[in-house]
């Protein structure tokens, strides 16, 4: 029997194998099991999704913490939020330059998410690499090859008909080669992607544009081409050129007549179409607490519209109630566990700072 310490080891103490050794008394007994239950919590998987139980999401954020640490020792200034989970996935954190809308950076996201018509040459490419299996957890979801035309079921019948050897294909190739498979019908990608694999401070890449809308549940989330999931995929490092960050500072409380759609207008009206070209939006303040996880997501999803990378807010009780509501609450306390990872240091800069206050935002 084994039980943990204050110092949370586990220590060797007592073992009977046989009843001529020595009878435990009944306090004993109650304290050696309820210790062992411990002990089992203790080392019990918290997997990334209910659909990758080999995953322990522990260790993700303990490379992240370990990441994070390195970049902080050798820039020695706050970092914002975008920068800990941008940084903190470097592929070689120890050597790799860091200058803002300068250095590229080479990085190791945590998951790969693709579309039915981007994953087709996707999985292609990953057949001919002759490598056995994903190197990360990936996902293809089939969604993009449905056309709206004569209502919900006529249309899905008709894509099925269509696409069939396209969904036959890809649900093969994702079978033997560890890609899971949402097959036509499931939902709508970046949705699926928010009620199951997004969580605060993962980095995700996908082959849809809308794929920052995780950015609402606080992770980094980028829309890429088919090339850089392959290359993911094949356990290469991810390139991409190191983003600015521009602030949007939020206070004030939504009212009952505006939308988080409001917010990302507003933003949109300042930056115009381009002007969050090779940044991340980060938005923090007071403000944020006011809106909703799915609210958060909305105004990321959007984020698309002036060019961002992506968006991101801090991770806050909004975000922990939707993963309790989703079934994942045993990442919501993991997640509480690491708030400094998950928001801005204090004094952290921004390439540029938008104020906003929410209560004087009109529809």
């Amino acid at each position: 029997h084994y039980y943990i310490t204050n110092n949370l080891r586990v220590s060797y103490w007592c073992q009977c194998t046989t009843v001529t050794m020595f009878k435990l008394t009944k306090t004993s007994a109650q304290m050696c099991t309820r210790n062992l239950r411990t002990t089992a919590g203790l080392f019990q998987r918290v997997p990334m999704s209910k659909f990758d139980p080999e995953t322990d999401v522990r260790e993700n954020f303990a490379m992240l913490q370990k990441n994070i640490d390195v970049v902080k020792s050798r820039l020695r200034r706050p970092l914002t939020l975008s920068e800990k989970i941008v940084y903190g996935h470097l592929d070689e954190p120890e050597t790799a330059e860091i200058a803002r809308g300068e250095s590229y950076l080479r990085l190791r996201p945590d998951r790969v998410a693709m579309q039915d018509a981007t994953a087709q040459m996707a999985m292609l490419q990953f057949v001919a690499s002759g490598i056995p299996r994903v190197a990360v957890p990936s996902t293809i979801h089939c969604d993009h090859l449905i056309e709206a035309q004569l209502g919900g079921d006529k249309d899905l019948k008709r894509a099925k008909d269509i696409n069939s050897e396209v969904y036959n294909f890809l649900s093969s190739a994702g079978a033997k080669y560890g890609a899971g498979f949402w097959k036509p019908g499931s939902g709508i990608i970046h949705q699926i992607i928010l009620e199951n694999y997004a969580y605060p401070g993962i980095m995700l890449i996908g082959t849809d544009s809308h794929t920052v809308n995780g950015g609402g549940l606080g992770g980094v989330f980028v829309g890429v081409g088919g090339a850089d999931a392959v290359d993911v995929m094949a356990g290469i490092p991810w390139e991409l050129k190191c983003p600015k960050v521009i602030g949007v500072h939020l206070t004030g409380e939504i009212s009952a007549w505006t939308s988080p759609k409001d917010v990302i207008l507003k933003v949109a009206d300042i930056l115009t179409v381009k002007g969050g070209t090779g940044a991340i939006v980060e938005y923090f303040g007071p403000g944020v607490n006011s809106l909703s996880c799915t609210g958060m997501g909305t105004i990321c999803n959007m984020g698309a519209e002036i060019g961002a990378t992506t968006s991101i807010f801090p991770y806050n009780e909004r975000m922990a109630r939707y993963l309790h509501a989703t079934e994942r609450g045993e990442i919501a306390k993991i997640a509480d566990n690491y708030k400094n990872l998950l928001a801005s240091d204090e004094g952290a800069e921004y390439d540029e700072v938008i104020e906003i206050n929410l209560s004087e935002l009109k529809p």
